[in-house]
């Protein structure tokens, strides 16, 4: 989870704005004076932290095979800078969110996407769990949304989620260097290998044995 920022006063040009309890359009309109990324939950303002080697590479893999392989399809991905509203809910900034309708921004400003296909987020120690619990809960009440996608930065594995045409979340376990994710809704099948091309993974912690 982001820094919360609630202790904190933002000066805007002829208002101060406090961050305890703010409107989303106070928030977009701190958002867009920033020179850093936060996003918006229930009424506080988050700040985004640094993102380590392993996360920025493998953000970058992503956008840029997905890109390819979309070059000749009528769909768009873009990588952590797009900010993506939720209903009645936060705004936040994905790792990787890709849309194949026509996109659908929130005002004229175009920078906040409402109408996600694919959302990838890159998991970190610190956000695994908010990632994998508290934000997928949030993400499930985008109704374009389709497929939810997890990756871990520490080792080859990645989560994916898919919608059923009941509703029903599905999840499917991808491990491996050597294995491949299939986005069924971008129609794009993605090699681990280049994932995680020039990753460095931590050396595996060994299991405890009991005596």
């Amino acid at each position: 989870m982001p820094t919360r920022l609630n202790d904190l006063t933002w000066e805007f040009p002829h208002v101060v704005a406090s961050i305890r309890r703010i409107t989303p359009e106070e928030y977009l309109a701190f958002e867009r004076q920033a020179t850093r990324k936060s996003e918006y939950y229930n009424g506080e303002i988050f700040a985004m932290a640094g993102a380590s080697r392993n996360h920025n590479l493998i953000v970058t893999n992503l956008a840029g095979e997905l890109s390819q392989q979309m070059k000749d399809k009528p769909c768009e991905v873009y990588s952590s800078e797009m900010r993506t509203r939720i209903p009645n809910g936060p705004y936040v900034y994905p790792d990787v969110v890709a849309v194949c309708s026509e996109p659908q921004f929130e005002d004229k400003g175009l920078d906040t996407l409402t109408n996600p296909l694919v959302v990838i987020e890159v998991l970190s120690e610190s956000t695994a769990d908010f990632d994998r619990g508290t934000k997928f809960h949030h993400y499930r009440q985008i109704e374009s949304l389709r497929e939810y996608i997890v990756v871990d930065q520490v080792e080859p594995h990645i989560e994916r989620f898919s919608r059923g045409p009941d509703g029903v979340w599905q999840l499917e376990d991808v491990t491996g260097l050597s294995a491949v994710l299939t986005v069924q809704s971008l129609d794009c099948t993605l090699r681990l290998s280049e994932i995680y091309l020039k990753v460095t993974f931590p050396p595996q912690q060994p299991i405890p044995v009991s005596v």
